[in-house]
């Protein structure tokens, strides 16, 4: 008979109760737990995400204070809008036209816009010809002719618009307000990106080292101005529901399991997996109907131009934005590329100029009549503006100087115009607004205060306004 083995046992851990949640029954009992946690932590005020716990500003159903507005539609117009030629009136540029450009030396001559401006609304705003639609709106626009930001560069001034950083990865705006606000709808994703650009793609609509539960869901990934939605993917399975979630319950099972034997993987990639899973589960009840647009009226789809050439695609991506926010999406962003009109000018604008106006502006009164615009703050604008002068006859280059954006509904002032450019458009003269500062005045409509929405990442408390911004208090109502 052989002597029994006198090598000592290795010493068994403690059992727990979460050792026995995440184990016993393919850990179904401890993803319960964890649905159960968060969604304790999003009504208590904590961050489920957080290295010290210490992040206060998160999910705060009703903000800091009180809120004018519940949600943000952000028309984002990539390249650079012109504002000479579109919302801000400069006569003397064009008693200029021909003469040369004093402000970037030689070569370069000044160029008046082509268009024709005239004031509309009871408030008299300036507007070009170019927007006949959203003439009708103007009372209801806030316009901020001196907006200004740091870099004339496309990719890095694109993505100080949407994250307040110039040169490193943070979280988008549309990240920052889910993190600080939660859901609407726990059906739906709360920050959504239509047609997303291409300009640096998932940074624009990333949460960066935000829990990976903030980033944003991208919808129609086809080509710019196509009709289709891009989201036909989404639709209910063949599966029967309790079948599905069967089907989930032990993917996700093994996910988390994996992701406790790893170590933290950069981006958070599988808890984004495990999120995005759970999310498209909970889609395929809502998503397809919202999807469908022959659901809206034929005279709702002719208000926005659905069908119309050189109209249809972003009329779409506008019913698309109202529906969402209709069923409770707290941040839809809508992309219109091609404003990058070094050459062209005139052709090249009235194009875009007509893919914008009808849209928007059936936007904008489609949201009043449903009672939505009192309380969703509509934003319009691109990374910068364009220059007075250039060394084509019929073109513009890039301005960080000095451009315009306006805004709409949820609690800021319609029919107004605030700040200025020069005689020329070239740099802001009165009231010049930073993008910290139009950070921290969407954040401000919306109940948040920029300066205690923080997260902290990497030994320090960050925000979206980083060390600077302050409440344009002038543009509120």
């Amino acid at each position: 008979m052989n002597a029994p083995d006198a090598t000592p046992l290795p010493t068994a851990l403690p059992w727990t109760r979460r050792h026995l949640l995440k184990t016993a029954a393919a850990g179904f009992g401890w993803m319960a737990f964890s649905g159960l946690a968060a969604t304790g932590s999003a009504e208590n005020g904590s961050n489920p995400g957080s290295d010290n716990g210490s992040n206060s500003g998160a999910h705060h159903p009703l903000g800091h204070h009180r809120p004018r507005a519940r949600r943000v539609i952000f028309l984002c117009m990539q390249g650079g809008p012109s504002h000479q030629d579109t919302f801000d009136y400069k006569p003397r540029l064009r008693v200029d036209h021909g003469k040369p450009g004093p402000a970037r030396g030689k070569g370069t001559q000044l160029i008046g816009s082509p268009f024709t401006f005239r004031r509309h609304g009871h408030s008299g705003l300036w507007m070009s010809e170019v927007f006949p639609h959203l003439a009708g709106q103007a009372d209801r626009l806030c316009m901020i002719h001196s907006m200004r930001t740091d870099i004339p560069n496309h990719p890095q001034a694109f993505t100080q618009l949407h994250t307040g950083s110039a040169r490193f990865v943070r979280p988008s705006m549309g990240s920052w307000v889910l993190y600080g606000l939660g859901n609407i709808n726990d059906n739906l994703p709360g920050f959504i990106s239509i047609s997303p650009p291409n300009q640096l793609g998932a940074a624009n609509y990333g949460s960066a080292f935000l829990p990976a539960v903030y980033q944003g869901t991208r919808i129609g990934v086809g080509r710019e101005g196509s009709a289709d939605s891009g989201m036909s993917h989404v639709t209910r399975p063949q599966l029967t529901t309790g079948q599905q979630r069967r089907q989930l319950d032990l993917i996700q099972a093994m996910n988390r399991d994996r992701m406790t034997s790893l170590a933290p993987e950069p981006g958070g990639t599988l808890e984004a997996a495990i999120e995005a899973g759970e999310l498209a589960f909970r889609m395929q009840a809502e998503v397809p109907d919202l999807l469908d647009l022959s659901r809206e009226s034929a005279a709702t789809r002719a208000l926005y131009g659905v069908g119309e050439a050189g109209v249809d695609g972003f009329a779409r991506q506008c019913l698309l934005a109202r529906r969402f926010a209709e069923a409770g999406a707290r941040f839809i962003e809508v992309n219109l590329g091609g404003w990058d009109q070094h050459r062209n000018l005139e052709a090249s604008l009235r194009k875009n100029a007509r893919a914008l106006d009808r849209p928007a502006a059936a936007l904008l009164q489609d949201l009043a009549a449903r009672g939505l615009l009192d309380d969703t703050l509509v934003l319009w604008g691109g990374e910068f503006g364009r220059t007075a002068d250039s060394r084509q006859q019929d073109g513009r280059d890039h301005n960080h100087h000095g451009f315009t954006v306006w805004m709409a509904g949820g609690g800021v002032r319609g029919g107004l115009a605030y700040g200025a450019t020069d005689e020329h458009g070239s740099k802001a003269v009165e009231n010049p607004v930073h993008i910290h500062d139009l950070h921290a005045t969407l954040l401000h409509c919306l109940g948040l205060d920029h300066e205690r929405l923080t997260y902290r990442y990497g030994g320090r408390d960050h925000r979206l306004t980083d060390v600077h911004g302050s409440v344009v208090r002038a543009l509120l109502s």
